[in-house]
């Protein structure tokens, strides 16, 4: 969705101050500079705005003289552009094969079948990790990464071999690449290598227990739904069975983990306020506040009492936790925390998906930043299909397209619009998993939890709602030859911290 424009009223000199006129014939003033990145979902402090003073007519140069013809022949100074910067965003992977269908975890409980019997016959080699092979090139590691991507299904078994990264070889690197998530260019780099060097045990066991995860699912999947793949970052418009649009997301670090949860999307609310959850209070706001009083009212946050009664800050003990006792409510704006939307799904780890004034994550390989929550770029894209069918701001016959969306939202009042029809969306954690098509798709397991030998401490997530420790699996045998592992978290229980794999 394009940004929005502001656009300049037309200059004009009858009733202009002076000071008007002087702005007119020397240019438009230059653009503040942007405000420090903040981290999630708090922003930074910024400093106490100073009082303006207004200017003294007399310090003005040419105060009150009449304006200076342009010169025959000569252009007026450009207008600087207050047009919003593009919004730069990570490559993902146009794929329309959904992360999540209803096929899924057979899938992918198949697929750890056949990775298991690559394991069982000696798995695959490691590659030298500095190794660099641009396409054309020869290389005596290139028969071992033939054999490695005919194993994985990659690279047909009957090509002739070489020792050259040739045009067929390129193709199966990019398979590789596009099933891990990776850059799609066909050199063997650092990332790839990398990615070709996790052994297949590993590989088996990120399978079976993303298999494992999906068990006891009921997830309604319908004719539309939206994915989450905490892994992956990504979020995932389905329509039919399709992939309509994927779009970057920013999710919870591994010490405020993204939960799991099944929900369905009711409403999509436009320049939201947000109020702030308990545990943020105590460990953000309190601490803020003693070294800085004028915090919460630069960040535009009140504080509300019984009633909703607004309180006075100069009012409250900061030195202990009474604050916790009360509402902290983020007024709506560009600077809110959550942004111009955010999508309502009502549950019980109260978690959602939203906006954020804080959009550089977005360009980022690597995003595991969040709160908890889930940050989506180019939100307002897919809150326009979420709308889909919903009638517009002038009833029945109208519709909510960007321009209806910009529109609301330049009022900067709270806009609650309830969907008609309830859409289902799941937060998932699949650092394994198979499509229909036959493919093994792979994600890094950025929070550790594929290994039944990881401790598991409780869930953090944003929500003022404490939830459960969460219960290991007694370890057992696997029975009938099961290879789905013991051990494993049941489903929607993340751990708070990232551990390294067994191997």
């Amino acid at each position: 969705m394009s940004s929005r424009r502001v656009a300049f009223p037309s200059i004009l000199r009858g009733g202009l101050s002076p000071l008007a006129l002087m702005l007119c014939f020397t240019g438009a003033r230059a653009e503040p500079a942007p405000l420090p990145t903040p981290p999630d979902p708090l922003p930074a402090a910024k400093p106490a705005p100073r009082p303006e003073a207004p200017p003294r007519q007399d310090a003005l140069p040419n105060a009150g003289a009449m304006p200076v013809p342009l010169a025959q022949g000569a252009e007026p100074a450009p207008r600087k552009s207050r047009e919003l910067p593009p919004l730069v965003v990570a490559r993902v992977s146009d794929d329309p094969v959904p992360t999540l269908a209803p096929s899924t975890f057979l899938d992918t409980f198949r697929m750890a079948e056949r990775y298991q019997g690559i394991v069982d016959a000696g798995g695959w080699g490691t590659l030298p990790a500095d190794l660099s092979i641009k396409p054309g090139a020869r290389d005596p590691n290139i028969p071992a990464l033939r054999q490695h991507l005919v194993l994985t299904g990659d690279l047909p078994a009957g090509v002739p071999s070489s020792d050259q990264l040739d045009p067929v070889l390129v193709s199966a690197v990019k398979a590789f690449q596009a099933r891990h998530g990776l850059p799609e260019t066909g050199f063997v780099g650092r990332q790839t290598v990398t990615a070709l060097n996790v052994p297949a045990a590993t590989r088996q066991r990120q399978l079976s227990a993303s298999a494992t995860r999906q068990i006891g699912s009921n997830f309604p999947y319908g004719d539309r739904y939206v994915v989450v793949n905490i892994p992956s970052a990504t979020v995932e418009a389905v329509e039919h069975g399709i992939v309509v649009r994927r779009y970057v997301a920013v999710v919870g670090k591994p010490d405020k983990a993204t939960p799991r949860i099944e929900a369905r999307i009711t409403d999509v609310n436009l320049n939201p306020t947000w109020t702030l959850p308990v545990s943020i209070i105590k460990k953000e706001i309190i601490p803020k506040m003693r070294k800085d009083p004028g915090y919460l009212a630069r960040e535009r946050i009140r504080i509300l009492g019984p009633g909703g009664v607004e309180v006075d800050p100069t009012t409250i003990d900061w030195a202990g936790e009474k604050a916790a006792n009360y509402t902290l409510r983020q007024d709506s704006g560009l600077d809110n925390s959550l942004g111009q939307v955010r999508i309502d799904m009502p549950n019980k780890q109260a978690v959602y998906m939203h906006d954020t004034p804080s959009k550089s994550l977005f360009a980022r390989e690597v995003r595991f930043h969040s709160h908890g929550c889930v940050r989506v770029a180019q939100v307002k894209e897919l809150a326009g299909w979420l709308l889909d069918g919903t009638p517009g701001p002038n009833g029945a016959g109208s519709t909510w397209g960007p321009i209806e969306i910009e529109t609301s939202i330049a009022t900067n009042e709270r806009l609650d619009i309830k969907l008609p029809k309830q859409i289902p969306v799941t937060f998932v954690y699949l650092t394994g998993y198979a499509t229909p098509d036959g493919r093994a798709h792979f994600r890094d397991d950025i929070y550790g939890i594929d290994s039944p030998a990881v401790p598991m401490p409780d869930v953090v997530t944003t929500g003022s709602i404490e939830p459960k420790r969460p219960v290991l699996i007694a370890p057992a045998k696997p029975a009938g030859g099961s290879l789905l592992p013991p051990g494993l978290l049941p489903p929607g229980q993340i751990p708070d911290k990232a551990a390294r794999p067994a191997n």
